[in-house]
């Protein structure tokens, strides 16, 4: 198998991902954020087939005050390995990369890293509003009297781009297409219908050159990932899906701070990865990519190498990134079709590895001669561009 189950350090162990699952996901007004998370973890630990009790590793964020240890001890865990990063969207794959080193050097044997939110069912309920900016003190303050929403920060990265390499509306808006066909087989997304270029483009406007479909659905969720050693793998139920190689970065917060609007942290932390599995772009099979925004998803792949800097918006025409397409791309919907609960990296990586298994049922990805994927990247995107977390997986 190619390349090392850590990100880099002295580790000795193999780590795989012997467990995942959902929570109920889509519109879930009646459950809380902790019924979320305990559902999910209770049917990733399921879908492992080990004891709640080997458990010694816990990963969390985004709800409680002392998170990890209040959502923990909800759980029953009293675990001696604790990580509480908190990073946004790419808060999942830097967890599954400390994890994955912790494991490998004997720290921990298995770490569940859990997530759930009910955001839609908050609003829909009047228990929090739309907020305009993440705060306003630190650096933050200097933009906040200027209006910037999480939205515009994203809009104007896309416009940059447009500018920079003549990417054009319509390329972005295939991205929101080609993640709705790819929906259409996943009978849990949210919205499954399909879509054209032109009902992207006619929509009603966001944030310049955003219209709504090129913008995430909000939804409610969970998801649960459990890793484990290689002494583990035996007593699990399903086929493991080994951690090959991670990487993580951090850009900026401040948008004057970004020295370059058309690349992301991917363009760091996806080099690591794929350095550290021994694996090249090209022979991944799968790639799930945050995609809060379709922008995201164009500069993503530029930045993980599917393409070179400025040709994201040739390379996802024509139907590339659909699951018969040479490269399929957030195979059950993504964040814009499928649900999208928060902080969605945690989704990338039960898509991965399902895909990985070959139990995604009518999503299934088949590769020329209809062999199942090899090899899968799950790419996270935290703030505005201001992390990334970068994990490739392998079957074997």
């Amino acid at each position: 198998m190619p390349g090392s189950s850590t990100s880099g350090a002295a580790g000795t162990r193999k780590v795989a991902v012997v467990g995942i699952a959902l929570s109920d996901c889509g519109r879930v007004d009646e459950a809380t954020p902790y019924a979320l998370h305990a559902q999910a973890a209770r049917r990733a630990l399921a879908d492992s087939g080990l004891d709640r009790e080997v458990v010694d590793g816990f990963a969390s964020a985004g709800l409680g005050t002392l998170a990890p240890a209040e959502v923990a001890e909800y759980l029953g865990l009293r675990p001696s390995w604790v990580d509480s990063t908190a990073v946004g969207g790419s808060t999942w794959e830097v967890m599954a990369a400390h994890a994955a080193d912790a494991i490998a050097a004997g720290h921990a044997n298995a770490v569940l890293l859990v997530y759930g939110s009910t955001a839609r069912a908050d609003i829909k309920a009047g228990r929090r509003t739309s907020n305009l900016s993440f705060g306003a003190r630190g650096p933050l303050q200097f933009e906040v009297p200027y209006g910037h929403t999480l939205i515009s920060k994203y809009a104007m990265a896309a416009r940059r781009h447009m500018h920079e390499y003549g990417t054009t509306l319509e390329q972005l808006a295939s991205v929101a297409v080609q993640a709705r066909a790819n929906a259409a087989h996943n009978p849990d997304a949210m919205f499954r219908d399909p879509i054209t270029v032109d009902d992207v483009l006619s929509g009603p406007v966001i944030a310049d050159p955003f219209t709504k479909l090129h913008c995430c659905i909000r939804s409610d969720g969970g998801a649960a990932v459990l890793l484990a050693a290689e002494e583990y793998v035996r007593d699990c139920r399903t086929a493991p899906v080994w951690v090959l190689g991670t990487g993580e970065h951090v850009s900026h917060t401040t948008m004057s701070e970004w020295p370059d609007f058309t690349v992301s942290p991917a363009a760091v932390s996806g080099r690591l990865a794929f350095e550290r599995a021994g694996v090249r772009p090209d022979e991944i099979d799968v790639a799930e990519i945050y995609d809060a925004f379709t922008y995201m998803t164009l500069v993503t792949l530029e930045d993980l190498g599917f393409c070179a800097k400025g040709e994201g918006g040739s390379f996802v025409e024509k139907g590339r990134l659909t699951l018969t397409g040479d490269l399929p791309v957030n195979t059950d919907g993504g964040g814009l079709s499928a649900q999208h609960p928060g902080m969605r990296g945690l989704f990338l990586l039960v898509e991965a590895v399902r895909q990985l298994r070959g139990d995604a049922d009518e999503r299934q990805v088949r590769r020329p001669g209809g062999r199942l994927p090899e090899l899968a990247v799950a790419s996270g995107t935290g703030g505005w561009f201001c992390s990334s977390g970068t994990v490739v997986l392998g079957r074997g």
